[in-house]
């Protein structure tokens, strides 16, 4: 079973060997999470991604972490929430599971999430808990990882929480 573990604060301050960057298609940068993770990487992280875009949702791309501690970052697009009956469980889920499959090819067993989805593009905090949680415990890649869920807002901490209690 992996070791989940919620950290309430910055996803920078986390020590691992790959940080998830909640993306947007263009993997340009933007608000939130992608935005902070570009300002603190600096521009070649830009660059790097150029050739990388666009990213279809749900979909994993690969950078190295440039001005980060992270050995690399893992950039993908969660879903837009539309109500929950477009997909977005099934694109969220895949998120999950394609970043924790790429990190057991990669031989890492350190990474931290963001709560994806949940800021600008919508979705339910509890739901995107649910789903987190439920992939990163069951993910057989997952087996002998450390995975932090990095959240700095209230309603994701307790979804997060809340979430990680039911399964233990």
């Amino acid at each position: 079973m992996p070791r989940l573990i919620l950290h309430v604060g910055d996803l920078l301050t986390v020590e691992t060997d790959v940080i998830v960057n909640a993306a947007n298609s263009s993997l340009m940068g933007g608000g939130g999470v992608d935005g902070v993770i570009h300002r603190a990487a600096g521009p070649a992280l830009k660059e790097a991604c150029g050739p990388l875009a666009p990213c279809p949702p749900g979909e994993v791309r690969v950078t190295e972490g440039f001005g980060l501690a992270p050995r690399l970052i893992f950039h993908t697009v969660g879903p837009v929430w539309r109500g929950g009956q477009d997909g977005e469980a099934d694109i969220l889920a895949n998120c999950y599971r394609n970043c924790l499959t790429e990190l057991s090819q990669r031989n890492m067993h350190r990474i931290v999430f963001p709560a994806i989805s949940t800021g600008a593009y919508g979705y339910p905090p509890a739901q995107a808990a649910h789903i987190a949680v439920t992939i990163c415990a069951r993910h057989p890649a997952a087996r002998d990882a450390e995975i932090v869920f990095a959240v700095i807002d209230r309603e994701n901490r307790s979804a997060l929480g809340a979430a990680l209690n039911a399964i233990r």
